[in-house]
C-alpha cells in the first residue's frame, strides 16, 4: 500500500467510525479527528489527493476533508 493510499485506508476508517451519525454530525466529527490527531502533512497530503482526483474516499470523509482550509485547518 503507497503512502497515499494508506491516508485514504485511514480516513475511511475514521469516517466508518462515525457513519452511524447523521451526516452533518458526522461530517464535523471527522473534520474535528483530522483537525486534533494528524499531522499538517497528513491533513495537507489528504486534501492534494482530492483536489487531484486520486483519493478514494467514501463521501462522508470527501466532504470533511474538503472542509479543511487549504492549509489543513478549518
Amino acid at each position: 500500500m503507497s503512502p497515499d493510499e494508506k491516508l485514504a485506508h485511514m480516513a475511511n476508517q475514521i469516517g466508518r467510525f462515525f457513519q452511524s451519525q447523521k451526516a452533518d454530525t458526522a461530517v464535523a466529527a471527522i473534520t474535528d479527528h483530522l483537525l486534533k490527531f494528524w499531522d499538517p502533512r497528513m491533513r495537507q497530503a489528504i486534501r492534494a489527493q482530492v483536489a487531484d482526483g486520486t483519493a478514494r474516499l467514501d463521501p462522508l470523509v470527501r466532504e470533511a476533508v474538503e472542509r479543511l482550509g487549504n492549509d489543513g485547518s478549518a
